[in-house]
């Protein structure tokens, strides 16, 4: 079989279908993987033959409107869900110049798009092909799909369909225990953790006596971008008696000037430390969620976007981590529910518990099989 990958333009969008992607092509089956332009290297990576859908980055399209005008970021968090809604809708349209033609020159047989990945269902629907939606996470709030698909109800009706086709499968990696009320059926998969690496040196490997606390804001921060995030986090911290690991690009680390002697900087390898960790501390991004209850550690999520609020919510009501809203998160505040973390085994228990729930679930590999028996022949 022949399977289209379709993804976003960042970190985020791209690594959680690369395990379901690699699996597939271990299988035996032919994949290719078409995002933007700029996260090509990710892809290759990955070792997946990629395809740039657009030149254009995600943020010419959430930034820039149908008329070229800039906009910024609402602050009313339910303008902002709308806001995402429509800019990804918008990446769908431009993603279509590449997308069309390479559909109708490899002619797959499957296409499996990430959730926010509108161009996937656009395609599937055009060429009457099988339509596999993949979670990014632990579930975003409908309204971006409503957003999306007004955004998209031109083009819908151009294209000659009744709406948004909806998908044959749907691929979610959030544990049942944490899902959304409202999610609908799915085909399980275990999350398995993917980022980028580097070297891996033998401090990552075991941790000292201190506490060691891994502090992140995600793969898309750059100066203009969350900086300030990642700085106030650093500055709430650092002054805990632990070991600090600070996830970040390495230019970020340079912007940030002399660190303290507790901390670690740089682009560390969360897949590879996590199980050395005592807590992460982080602004309750999916895959850094994901990939720390996959290892059964507990977690301290301050939401930095209102879709990352619910996931973290859950999470915290769970019992497996501590949520910190708006304004909430003074340095007092985030020492205080770090010792509580480290100090109440409640947590750990919990978040072990959370680890063996994922794995319990279905391999990449067995999904695969499951895509097999469903659409071989199809096409």
């Amino acid at each position: 079989m022949r399977l289209l990958f379709i993804s976003g333009g960042s970190a985020g969008a791209v690594f959680p279908l690369v395990p379901l992607a690699q699996a597939a092509r271990n299988a035996g089956h032919e994949v290719l993987f078409g995002a933007t332009e700029n996260v090509m290297p990710l892809v290759s990576g990955a070792g997946l033959p990629g395809v740039p859908l657009t030149s254009k980055t995600m943020k010419d399209f959430m930034f820039v409107d149908h008329n070229g005008n800039q906009m910024g970021i609402p602050p009313d968090p339910h303008e902002r869900n709308l806001f995402n809604g429509r800019g990804m809708a918008r990446l769908a349209i431009g993603s279509l110049e590449g997308l069309i033609p390479l559909v109708e020159t490899w002619r797959p047989d499957v296409i499996v798009g990430g959730k926010l990945s509108y161009a996937a269902p656009l395609v599937a629907g055009k060429y009457d092909l099988p339509y596999v939606r993949h979670a990014l996470n632990l579930g975003e709030p409908p309204i971006i799909d409503l957003s999306a698909a007004a955004e998209l109800s031109p083009l819908v009706e151009r294209m000659g369909l009744v709406g948004l086709p909806d998908a044959e499968m749907f691929v979610d990696t959030c544990p049942p225990s944490v899902r959304r009320f409202d999610a609908g059926p799915a085909q399980f998969m275990r999350y398995v953790p993917f980022n980028t690496q580097r070297p891996v040196e033998p401090w990552m490997l075991s941790k000292g006596d201190r506490p060691r606390l891994f502090v992140s804001a995600g793969s898309r921060v750059t100066r203009d971008y969350e900086f300030d995030t990642v700085a106030q986090l650093v500055q709430k911290v650092s002054p805990m008696d632990v070991e600090l690991l600070l996830a970040a690009p390495d230019d970020i680390v340079d912007a940030l000037g002399p660190l303290p002697d507790n901390v670690r900087a740089g682009w560390l390898p969360l897949d590879v430390l996590v199980r050395t960790c005592d807590l992460l501390v982080h602004h309750a991004g999916g895959n850094t969620m994901l990939t720390g209850m996959v290892a059964g550690v507990p977690q301290l999520l301050i939401p930095q976007m209102p879709k990352q609020v619910g996931p973290a919510e859950r999470l915290a009501e769970h019992g497996s981590a501590i949520t910190l809203r708006g304004g909430e998160d003074t340095a007092e505040v985030i020492a205080e529910s770090a010792r509580a973390l480290l100090e109440d085994g409640s947590y750990r228990e919990r978040a072990a518990a959370m680890s063996e729930e994922i794995a319990g679930l279905p391999a990449p590999a067995d999904v695969v099989g499951e895509i097999e028996r469903r659409f071989a022949g199809r096409s």
